[in-house]
């Protein structure tokens, strides 16, 4: 089944502590399309300025990504990310963040979008992600990602959206902000009576949580030697499983679990090299492989 993803394309400049790259491919929308696009076809909606390279949507292209939802404002430029990661290749400092044409994106889905059955409100506005919700009535599966600058500012907002969607995805320290409680296991059950059927913590290097009324488990992550890049892992995280929920066209307990995993393996590619670097040169039997690798590895 296809699947619908709004959310951010950007530009970003990347240091870490070994290597440093400027104006790559970055975004939320972006890690996310590429990743799903494994599993499904992906429709990407978006905005970018007319400085956007035409490789990159090239590149997406490439993937069987429909861009036809991707804005170029005449004029204007792209929203732009500046950042550097610490030695411990966990923790970064935003250097620089330019909103630009993002700060003014009003999505106007294609009709061919709003008939899709799988929707993701990638890292945004809430009030910006109820309106994409507006023009998809029809759709069986909505999940969303926040991130804590909308926990923070737009709380009633957020809450509002927590009511409307089935999922929701953010890492641990969204979590405790979102909830104020430390312990991730009574968070994520928190969350969860906010209003979604399901609620999945990202823990970065520790894997992810699920939670649900039935089940609460934890996935640890791949054991990836070769850190290059961290930037997109969550998004290419989510993009993994709702890419795998859209192709078995069902979110049933099991067929959740195995989309968990394959997000987990995704994006255990996406941080070995910078921006979709690694994964433009996997396979989907590469996943698979690696999928056999993890499962060995959590048989016991």
């Amino acid at each position: 089944m296809p699947l619908v993803v709004v959310g951010s394309v950007a530009l970003d400049s990347v240091e870490t502590p070994t290597q440093k790259r400027d104006r790559i491919l970055g975004g939320s929308a972006a890690y996310f399309s590429y990743a799903a696009s494994f599993f499904t076809s992906v429709r990407l909606a978006g905005v970018v300025g007319e400085d956007f390279p035409p490789e990159h949507v090239a590149l997406l292209k490439s993937r069987n990504i429909d861009t036809a939802g991707l804005q170029v404002v005449e004029g204007g430029k792209t929203f732009y990310w500046k950042g550097k990661y610490l030695p411990n290749m966990n923790d970064r400092e935003t250097l620089e963040l330019q909103l630009n044409v993002l700060a003014d994106f009003q999505p106007d889905l294609p009709e061919s979008y709003r008939r899709c059955k799988f929707l993701f409100l990638a890292n945004g506005s809430p009030k910006l992600q109820m309106q994409v919700m507006e023009q998809c009535r029809g759709a069986s599966l909505v999940v969303a990602d926040t991130m804590d600058f909308y926990i923070k500012n737009e709380p009633a907002e957020l809450r509002a959206l927590l009511k409307k969607v089935d999922g929701l995805v953010l890492n641990d320290s969204e979590a405790k902000l979102l909830t104020g409680i430390d312990n991730l296991v009574q968070a994520g059950h928190a969350i969860r009576a906010l209003g979604p059927r399901f609620v999945v913590i990202k823990k970065g290097e520790h894997g992810a949580m699920f939670f649900s009324e039935f089940e609460t488990y934890v996935l640890p992550a791949f054991p990836t030697e070769k850190v290059v890049d961290p930037t997109g892992a969550g998004d290419s995280f989510a993009g993994g499983m709702m890419g795998y929920l859209a192709e078995k066209n069902s979110f049933d307990p099991k067929t959740l679990k195995e989309a968990l995993a394959y997000g987990t393996l995704v994006a255990s590619f996406t941080v070995e090299d910078f921006s979709l670097d690694r994964l433009a040169q996997i396979t989907r039997e590469d996943l698979d492989q690696r999928m056999e690798e993890y499962k060995r590895m959590l048989s016991f």
